[in-house]
């Protein structure tokens, strides 16, 4: 039996910091987030908002062509970021047994990142 891969990734709408669980030191990738830099060149309301929304679905797949070989993944942060990617990830047949699991966080320091997923990962 392979032995499970586990992620943390902490997230919001700007940056994700994917570090996985492992007994070495955490090696931390970092997927960034254009879209609100150039939503604001946007004329009217609606361009602006669809040009987000597409900026956003190009940043979680990203993030989703990152994490295709973990078994179990946790997603936390302080913005709804985590349930976007959620859905774009449960649309996509390559994470259909992979578990992922969604809690609610403040910011964290990357020290508390790092706490908060041997946390996680030590009870399951």
């Amino acid at each position: 039996m392979k032995a499970s891969r586990k992620l943390g990734i902490w997230m919001d709408h700007s940056m994700a910091y994917l570090m996985e669980f492992t007994t070495n030191p955490f090696e931390i990738i970092t997927v960034e987030s254009d879209a609100e830099e150039k939503i604001n060149s946007a004329t009217t309301f609606e361009a602006m908002m669809a040009t987000k929304k597409k900026l956003l679905f190009t940043y979680y797949n990203q993030i989703a062509n990152e994490i295709r070989s973990y078994n179990k993944i946790i997603l936390f942060g302080p913005t709804n970021a985590k349930v976007e990617l959620f859905d774009v990830l449960s649309e996509d047949e390559h994470f259909l047994k992979v578990k992922v699991e969604i809690k609610n966080t403040d910011k964290m320091t990357p020290t508390e990142q790092h706490k908060f997923i041997k946390a996680y990962f030590s009870k399951s």
